[in-house]
């Protein structure tokens, strides 16, 4: 059943437009509290969110929606998405309500959800709730509106989960760390998990106002994080993205490492301690390198549709904790039900840690491919990448690289563009196939008059 509403990650749009509205998320609170059942009649959820201007009219009406639909709220405050995902399954609640939009500049916001469990809903949970806000809006009885309440605690009951995700007298001590924390909801309990650990902590971007989220820092702009580890003389920068749930890190020399190569870093660290317990799902657009360097390893690879919800149902499909996406989404399944930067990176100063190494000696084992990704707008993504044109092109790219390196087209899930990422052996090349492949698109864009740039 096709969803009017819900993407691949909840809900988001720019503020103030719709759905991302006052009034629309009064009704979305209340018709995810008229979707929710239990054990018994009680009811709660608990609401966390980034920190946009937007966020706390957005969390305070998702709030009285909910109450208006009996249902209990915990108010998280400015908090990661993860935190939220851990503190649902913790607090007993019966779902997780995430105010965000991730990497998005601070105009935009949007909604997750997690279940019960701390995961993201199931596509029959989001159809669910896309079905009551077709109907009226019924507020409970007097006697049955639910209460609602600030979690004074939620920061310092997630910062001691993230400490204990790391074996029990290990530490960071002597590790000098530069954290940018995407002015966003790590700000707060980023550089108390670490520091509390023993690092020597250097912190950016931890200064939100409201609109400097994601603002030319944290994990999509990490050039003032890879500047500050080699003037500071810092062992290794972390970036998370504005909500958390993304990590990309800096070597000492002040060279960018993307989720790819830091899934390779903790994988390796696993084998070598009997903690990997299967192989490693990334995606589409994992970087071929990845997969070359892990068979070397003799760690298997599978790959999954873009989206961390996807590869958490391949993860748990093929019975393996281990996976993620070249932007950072980073899921280890023994110790999290979701990507989290914080978590994730732990796991990458654990490995240095044991093996007496810098971050950047972790990586020798994996050469990434040249890979390059050319967007075309379009205001019909999904039917010009299913176009036969296009689909033919595809196929005759794939048979010159032949085994060598991937074609990648897909329609965005959150922008009006389709994807092309083409990636081999030889940068040029590469770069030549993927401008051939996007022509193609293009000439079908202005054949059709679909407004490119619309």
């Amino acid at each position: 059943m096709p969803r009017e509403y819900f993407g691949t990650d909840g809900i988001r749009g720019r503020f103030g437009q719709e759905p991302i509205t006052p009034e629309f998320s009064l009704r979305l609170g209340w018709a995810l509290g008229c979707t929710l059942s239990g054990k018994t009649n009680a009811k709660k959820v608990v609401i966390g969110r980034d920190t946009r201007v937007s966020g706390p009219l957005l969390e305070s009406v998702l709030g009285v929606g909910l109450s208006y639909a009996g249902v209990e709220v915990c108010m998280l405050g400015a908090l990661p998405t993860p935190a939220v995902a851990y503190l649902t399954r913790t607090m007993g609640a019966n779902a997780g309500i995430v105010v965000s939009a991730s990497h998005n500049p601070f105009h935009d916001n949007g909604v997750k959800f997690f279940d019960g469990a701390g995961n993201k809903l199931a596509d029959e949970q989001e159809i669910a709730i896309e079905s009551e806000l077709s109907d009226e809006l019924v507020i409970a009885a007097d006697e049955e509106i639910g209460i609602s309440r600030v979690v004074p605690d939620a920061a310092s009951r997630y910062i001691e989960y993230c400490k204990s995700t790391i074996e029990r007298g290990r530490d960071f001590s002597r590790i000098k760390v530069v954290l940018d924390c995407a002015n966003g909801a790590t700000y707060q309990v980023a550089p108390r998990v670490f520091s509390e650990l023993g690092a020597d902590v250097d912190v950016i971007h931890a200064r939100p106002d409201g609109k400097n989220i994601n603002a030319a820092c944290g994990s999509t702009h990490p050039e003032s994080l890879m500047e500050r580890v080699q003037s500071s003389g810092a062992d290794v920068g972390i970036a998370f993205d504005g909500d958390g749930d993304r990590v990309v890190m800096a070597t000492g020399d002040g060279r960018l490492v993307d989720g790819d190569e830091l899934l390779y870093v903790i994988a390796q660290a696993r084998q070598d301690r009997n903690r990997l317990n299967g192989g490693v799902v990334g995606t589409v657009m994992s970087n071929y390198g990845l997969e070359i360097a892990l068979e070397d390893l003799g760690i298997s690879f599978k790959r999954a549709k873009v989206g961390d919800r996807y590869v958490l149902e391949r993860l748990r499909e093929l019975g393996w904790i281990l996976g993620g996406e070249s932007s950072g989404h980073l899921i280890a399944l023994d110790v999290s039900t979701t990507g989290d930067g914080i978590v994730a990176a732990m796991q990458v100063l654990e490995a240095m840690r044991d093996a007496e190494k810098p971050l950047e000696d972790l990586l020798g084992g994996m050469q990434k491919l040249p890979q390059v990704m050319i967007n075309v707008r379009t205001k019909n993504p999904k039917t010009l990448a299913e176009h036969d044109r296009v689909l033919a092109a595809v196929a005759d790219l794939e048979k010159v690289i032949n085994g060598t390196g991937q074609v990648v087209l897909r329609p965005s899930g959150t922008e009006p563009v389709v994807r092309v990422m083409v990636e081999g052996a030889n940068e040029a090349v590469v770069r030549a196939q993927a401008q051939s492949l996007a022509d193609v698109i293009e000439e079908l864009v202005v054949e059709t008059d679909s407004a490119v740039g619309a």
